[in-house]
């Protein structure tokens, strides 16, 4: 078991009268990712209402704030407890079998074309077996064939985009992976964290995009882009694409600071301490 805290601080000032934001910042509680102490402070008195969403268990804080500055900090500890597996027992499940709540991540969605990169797909991935490694090989290929280089991408660059270009961000990667496994028909979504783990080179502690495969009855962890370690990630959102998990939709005219964003590995109850690490096992936090 892993034990982890958060922290992160976003600052806005606001010039719109009655700003709306939608933030995607709480940790999800699901079975194997347990919230066991949090708090929320908004420097604004505004009433915070916090919706989870049944399927995803995403949860979304919805505010109104006044003209002038907001800050948000919000404080979380959780347990990971992950699920193992040797990749070579985990299986691909058939279209016929998906469950119903994972049809959606078969399709093409805004970010990530799969229906265009059908024929790739097939030539680089179609004659390799059907489970975990052939989705490690897709992800590998992204890796290869995409360098990590910030400010190459903005909110409307797709997987067919990074594809081209060669470069992007967390997210681009994630949306090339995602689009390259549905064009094969494997179920892949989307999921927001923290990048644990990252080189310091890349910068100070930011969100994370990732990948998120339907595998075997579950869904098992990916990082195309290899920047942090999957082992202490702590989901946020999971959806189609990042459109559907933004860590702040905001509608109103407003200016964005920096975020300012911690996680670190501490001591359970017990005393003891383990620290996230790359593993070559299949890992999942689902279920």
């Amino acid at each position: 078991m892993i034990h982890l805290e958060l922290s992160l601080e976003l600052d806005y000032d606001i010039s719109d009268p009655g700003c709306d934001f939608i933030f995607n910042i709480h940790a999800a509680n699901t079975p194997r990712q347990q919230v066991l102490q949090e708090s929320l402070t908004l420097s604004q008195n505004l009433p915070a209402r916090v919706d989870t969403d049944p399927a995803t268990r995403n949860r979304y804080l919805r505010v109104q704030a006044c003209p002038g500055p907001l800050k948000l900090s919000y404080w979380a500890t959780l347990d990971l407890m992950h699920h193992f597996a040797p990749p070579a027992d985990v299986s691909e499940v058939p279209v016929a079998n998906l469950p119903a709540e994972v049809l959606s991540y078969i399709y093409p969605s805004r970010y990530c074309q799969s229906d265009r990169l059908h024929r790739l797909a097939m030539r680089e991935f179609g004659q390799r077996w059907q489970g975990y490694g052939r989705v490690q090989a897709i992800r590998d290929w992204v890796l290869e064939r995409t360098s990590f280089t910030p400010n190459t991408s903005d909110s409307n660059t797709s997987a067919i985009d990074t594809l081209l270009g060669q470069v992007g961000v967390c997210r681009d990667f994630a949306h090339l992976m995602i689009a390259l496994c549905r064009a094969i028909n494997i179920p892949a979504r989307f999921a927001t964290g923290i990048d644990y783990g990252a080189d310091p080179a890349l910068g100070p502690t930011d969100f994370h995009a990732y990948v998120e495969v339907y595998l075997g009855g579950r869904w098992y962890i990916f990082d195309p882009s290899g920047t942090a370690i999957p082992m202490g990630f702590v989901r946020f959102g999971t959806g189609r694409d990042a459109a559907d998990v933004a860590f702040a939709t905001i509608f109103g005219t407003v200016t964005t600071g920096a975020p300012l964003i911690t996680i670190r590995a501490v001591a359970g109850i017990d005393g003891s301490l383990q620290l996230p690490y790359h593993c070559t096992e299949a890992i999942s936090t689902d279920g």
